[in-house]
């Protein structure tokens, strides 16, 4: 049995401010296992970030609980979430502005999260990090002598640093180029493969995670669909490449019974109002728009 990273239970996030109150989780329901490299994809505002912040401990949760490594992240004090943030994740930004100094060459921002530790002989474990990222030949260049790609690869290095359990990136490959984003995941892959990182991938680049196994699709701040590789396809990925028609997608059922229908096949039946009609037709229920 896979031991579970990440478990998240009824989860519920309100931002308030004066004058108005959000919903951005509505009972979002998720285990990640460990050693897992996984998507999640949503439309702007689905809640996909939010969720991630709360995993790297960057917010809390309003109800519902989120464990992360054993810890329950909503009960641990400021200073337990310090240690949790300084020793169980790393961050990968979309924006490498957020990623990386600019005033410092590439081993430099490396070396960055290595003070904290007072890890000895930084400079060599920075060297270790950029060779595995494939940016060795890049060490002492600074962000303006570098690509939107290269800056990229070096802020996952960054994100190493600390040794993580966990990786979480987001939108990772939303400021590059399709070829060189379609690197990047492979980066991600290997260091899945070769570390056993569980690795969370938040992106709306629904052809960049067909690259992964899992893909959880979230709507509205819950959990709607997931698409599993097919098993055919599940060992030739790294020598191929993605697949069009590579993962089986499933709706959720969450504890209730309940299940978020996409809206797309909802407007293709022509769906007037909010009623279904519901049938079982040789075990299968059969949704359909009421007879007018």
């Amino acid at each position: 049995m896979a031991e579970d990273m990440i478990i998240c239970e009824n989860l519920v996030k309100i931002y308030k401010t004066k004058d108005l109150e959000v919903l951005a989780l509505q009972g979002l329901e998720l285990t990640i296992e460990k050693g897992e490299l996984m998507a999640i994809i949503g439309n702007s505002g689905s809640g996909k970030s939010t969720f991630l912040n709360m995993i790297g401990g960057l917010d809390r949760p309003s109800a519902g609980r989120l464990i992360v490594d054993g810890k329950d992240l909503s009960k641990l004090t400021e200073q337990e979430l310090v240690l949790y943030k300084r020793n169980t994740v790393g961050f990968v930004w979309q924006n490498n502005a957020r990623n990386l100094v600019p005033y410092l060459n590439a081993w430099q921002n490396v070396t960055l999260p290595m003070y904290f530790e007072g890890e000895k002989k930084k400079k060599e474990r920075a060297l270790e990090l950029l060779e595995i990222v494939g940016m060795s030949h890049k060490k002492n260049s600074r962000l303006t002598q570098l690509s939107g790609g290269e800056q990229q690869r070096i802020a996952i290095a960054i994100a190493l640093a600390n040794n993580p359990k966990i990786l979480l990136a987001d939108e990772p490959t939303g400021s590059v180029d399709s070829k060189t984003g379609s690197f990047i995941l492979d980066v991600f892959r290997e260091l899945n493969k070769n570390l056993g990182l569980t690795i969370v991938i938040v992106t709306h680049d629904r052809a960049l995670a067909k690259k992964v196994n899992r893909v959880v699709a979230i709507r509205d701040g819950k959990t709607s669909s997931e698409m599993l590789i097919k098993q055919d396809y599940a060992d030739r990925l790294d020598s191929i490449g993605m697949f069009e028609d590579a993962h089986d997608e499933f709706a959720i059922l969450d504890k209730a019974g309940r299940v978020q229908l996409p809206r797309e096949l909802l407007e293709k039946m022509g769906l007037e109002g909010n009623k279904v009609q519901l049938e079982l037709q040789d075990g299968k229920i059969v949704i359909s728009a009421p007879q007018k």
